[in-house]
């Protein structure tokens, strides 16, 4: 969803679309990763020096309440955002450098049809798998 689309719908649902606010999406729409808040604020300081970590929460919050952005745990304490996507994706985390990979995938949907006949209707699946990206891979074969 592009800053436009996002400053759009803020506006749409009746709430402001501060600079803060704008800082905010900017740096988890453009960030090639999971961003923590304090990942967040430390990306936006450089633009504003005064914005503080309750202020990237409520946006995150009001970003989340409005399916802009979604919150994610991978398995840490430490929660994470990013732009919202199709919730049928698994979560590939590079134990190695950190990253992670989104892989669309069927087995959120066989998860939710196996569970659906044990009486249980999932909400939400995430599905979140460690080990190690193909670069990182690679570079283990490099060396040796």
């Amino acid at each position: 969803m592009a800053a436009m689309d996002a400053a759009d719908q803020i506006r749409a649902s009746g709430y402001r679309m501060t600079r803060q606010r704008q800082l905010v999406w900017d740096v988890l729409h453009g960030a090639e990763r999971h961003l923590s808040a304090d990942e967040l604020l430390d990306a936006i300081r450089d633009h504003d020096p005064d914005l503080n970590l309750s202020s990237v929460y409520r946006t995150l919050a009001l970003l989340v309440e409005l399916g802009l952005a979604q919150e994610v745990r991978l398995g840490d304490a430490v929660s994470y955002w990013e732009p919202a996507h199709a919730q049928d994706e698994d979560h590939l985390i590079c134990d190695t450098c950190g990253k992670v990979l989104h892989h669309p995938s069927e087995l959120v949907d066989q998860i939710r049809e196996h569970l659906r006949g044990h009486g249980f209707e999932a909400k939400d699946v995430k599905l979140v798998v460690h080990g190690q990206c193909p670069e990182c891979g690679d570079r283990k074969v490099d060396s040796h």
